[in-house]
């Protein structure tokens, strides 16, 4: 991306005040290939990704028009989503035999964090150098029903190996839920394109999902991939199997968790890898998390994006995170996602891009 095309985001991002009355802040980094990254204080979004393909600058993540615009859409573009990324069933759980009761946002229960999460809150710039940023957020106890005083902090780096990496760290002084990702949603034929999520081909090396009922929370199985749709581990077109089985017929697509094998969850290995429609760009992801929430974007219809008005299908998450309604599965263990006030809760997810 030109400096010029940085200057036009920023104006359209801060032309409006932001949720706080005052205007977003933002910060763009470059990479010696001309791969590069922007950055918003609100929500500590990443805001856009361009790649040099075929002599042009790519927009690859879909965004909002504008400030207004980003306030008003619920896609959650780009944004850190928290303190619990994912649902939570009736917005209810327990922690030592204490019930909490948090903010209801998503029909009968509780999404990224609820009415308020951190994707609507001005993070602090908490450093920024020539090839990262780091934003920090204070939650205290009480915010949106959660218990524990949280500090957060998420550093985007930009490498010359065309990764972006994201390192996630939290401290509470309290047992509390904690699962934070980034809710980029990609297209990398491009964010102007034709081309659907369903265009592209993915393979992911999971075993198991999570089904869930009508409200698209989960029923408690980790369900074998193997003989179903869901089966990734092979590359296959996203397409090919759409909505072929109740499990996606309820969600309109796929938007479920997928569990990643253990060994490979060390930050290295490569447990999902996008490629574009036209094989001109392919995406591999490498986390710590234990697993990542599929979304085709079954929900994006008459969305106000960049370029246009989007429609279902026009971009896809990849979300590292622990296991949606986590805090009432204590069966799940360490994917349950509750951050006890004696451990740090720190993880990390690259995006690597080849074009």
């Amino acid at each position: 991306m030109s400096q010029a095309n940085f200057l036009l985001i920023q104006s359209s991002m801060t032309k409006t005040n932001a949720i706080d009355g005052k205007p977003a802040k933002l910060l763009h980094l470059t990479n010696q290939h001309g791969m590069t990254a922007t950055f918003m204080d609100i929500g500590a979004t990443w805001l856009s990704c361009t790649l040099p393909v075929n002599k042009e600058h790519r927009e690859i993540l879909l965004r909002s028009l504008n400030m207004e615009e980003h306030i008003k859409q619920t896609a959650y573009f780009g944004s850190v989503v928290g303190r619990y990324a994912n649902r939570i069933s009736r917005g209810k759980f327990s922690i030592n035999s204490k019930p909490y009761k948090i903010t209801i946002n998503d029909g009968d229960n509780s999404l990224h964090g609820g009415v308020n999460g951190f994707d609507k809150r001005r993070w602090t710039i908490e450093s920024s150098r020539e090839n990262s940023v780091t934003f920090s957020l204070y939650s205290k106890d009480g915010d949106q029903g959660y218990p524990a005083n949280l500090q957060v902090k998420v550093t985007y780096t930009l490498t010359n190996d065309n990764e972006l990496v994201i390192d996630y760290f939290a401290k509470s002084d309290s047992n509390c839920p904690v699962n934070l990702t980034n809710h980029a949603y990609f297209n990398l034929a491009g964010e102007q394109s034709n081309a659907k999520s369903l265009d592209h081909t993915l393979q992911m090396h999971a075993d198991h999902y999570l089904p869930t009922h009508d409200d698209l929370i989960p029923t408690g199985e980790l369900r074998a991939v193997k003989s179903t749709s869901f089966d990734f581990n092979q590359e296959k077109k996203i397409g090919a199997e759409f909505l072929s089985e109740q499990d996606q017929k309820i969600a309109g697509g796929y938007d479920h968790a997928f569990i990643f094998n253990k060994k490979l969850t060390n930050g290295e290995a490569t447990v999902v890898t996008l490629t574009s429609p036209e094989k001109e760009v392919s995406m591999r992801v490498s986390t710590t998390k234990p697993a990542i929430q599929f979304y085709s974007g079954n929900f994006l219809a008459e969305t106000p994006g960049a370029s246009k008005i989007y429609q279902n299908y026009d971009g896809l998450a990849l979300e590292t995170q622990y296991l949606p309604d986590g805090p009432n599965h204590s069966e799940w263990g360490e994917s349950s996602g509750i951050l006890s006030a004696e451990a740090t809760y720190q993880h990390q997810t690259t995006y690597q891009f080849e074009f």
